[in-house]
């Protein structure tokens, strides 16, 4: 029996813009099986200047994004070292998603900002960054690469919903992956509670004190990218191009009739994706995380639209918040391990791909 053990920091900034995840877990890989077990974790608030300035990064300078791209990464390893001192740990790989600002793999780029070199300097572990470049250069979408950790790591469920800024999902038929976005979700949901002084709608209770605006959703339902086939994925950029300026044009609204249509919008796309999920062990479980998982009024309106057959399934809080961190901490010890950490059957590529720039000697550790 061969049995391998490695403490990972999974580190992950997500569209919503709720903060730095930071997940600390022991991988264990026994006979070719992975496991996981959290050591720690938490989240780092954003100031609201730095929300605003990660918001409006697309808008800025060239220089003036490197400048933050930098800062970010700094940012990154100060807050990962200050945590490691307090729980009194030490790790062996810190594997860092960054923050995307720009994701367009049909002109062929995606970036996520967060200097690896950068992080690096302020932690002094070895670190793995930039995980999506390499599938988005062999003509994949760059997005989801969760899957994998979802394969790998939650396999037990027939699928894996994350309800974050963007929601996507993944499922294995016939041993072949199928992830994708599906999508936005908290990015407006978050935005528009915004709009009366909160940071977010506390278990859906102002949407579900409103009522639905019919030829909103009937607009929404009609954008093209819900009837394309996967593989597909979406940014903040397309968000901010494409969606926003569909819910704007109701602006005069109550804002609790605005946010009960764009929960009862997801909520249907959601429930039209879960339609395809496989049997695993005669029944379809669905594990949901991400922080709409917290979102009672998404989650009802979810169930009240998806097969009956479904059953919709919340874990803990730890891996409702932070799964995202646990699996891009997965992704970064693959990349060590030169594994594949990219599915081309889930992005489009033209082939699995191993992707990651690492910063730090890493071969004492993972010869």
């Amino acid at each position: 029996m061969t049995h391998k053990s490695y403490t990972v920091a999974g580190l992950m900034s997500g569209t919503s813009l709720d903060g730095l995840d930071i997940a600390i877990c022991r991988f264990e890989n026994i006979d070719n099986q992975w496991s996981y077990k959290t050591i720690a974790a938490t989240t780092i608030d954003y100031s609201e200047a730095f929300k605003i300035e990660l918001n409006q990064a697309m808008r800025l300078s060239g220089e003036e994004l490197i400048v933050l791209d930098r800062s970010f990464g700094t940012f990154q390893g100060t807050a990962l070292h200050t945590f490691l001192t307090e729980q009194n740990l030490s790790i062996d790989l810190v594997s860092a998603h960054g923050h995307t600002i720009f994701h367009n793999p049909q002109k062929g780029y995606t970036l996520q900002i967060g200097s690896g070199a950068s992080l690096y300097a302020a932690c002094a572990i070895p670190t793995v960054t930039d995980l999506r470049s390499v599938d988005v250069a062999f003509g994949g979408q760059g997005a989801p690469l969760v899957p994998l950790g979802d394969e790998l790591l939650f396999g037990a469920y027939s699928g894996c919903l994350n309800l974050g800024g963007i929601a996507n999902i993944s499922y294995v038929t016939n041993h072949i992956n199928t992830a994708y976005d599906i999508c936005p979700v908290n990015i407006l949901l978050n935005a528009y509670t915004a709009k009366i002084g909160k940071s977010f709608d506390d278990q859906g209770k102002i949407a579900k004190s409103g009522k639905p605006i019919e030829s909103l959703l009937t607009e929404l339902s009609a954008i093209s990218f819900y009837n394309q086939v996967p593989p597909k994925s979406i940014g903040r950029e397309w968000v901010d191009s494409v969606v926003f300026p569909i819910i704007e044009k109701y602006s005069s609204q109550p804002i609790e009739n605005i946010l009960h249509s764009l929960v009862l919008h997801a909520a249907e796309q959601i429930a039209r994706s879960l339609g395809a999920l496989p049997l695993k062990n005669n029944c379809k479980e669905v594990l949901i995380t991400g922080g709409g998982a917290f979102n009672t009024f998404l989650i009802d309106s979810v169930r009240y639209y998806a097969d009956k057959n479904i059953t919709l399934v919340i874990p803990d809080t730890t891996t409702i918040q932070f799964k995202e961190a646990i699996i891009f901490g997965f992704l970064g010890l693959l990349r060590i391990k030169n594994i594949p950490n990219a599915k081309s059957t889930v992005t489009g590529a033209s082939c699995d791909t191993i992707g990651g720039a690492i910063y730090g000697n890493t071969t004492a550790l993972f010869s």
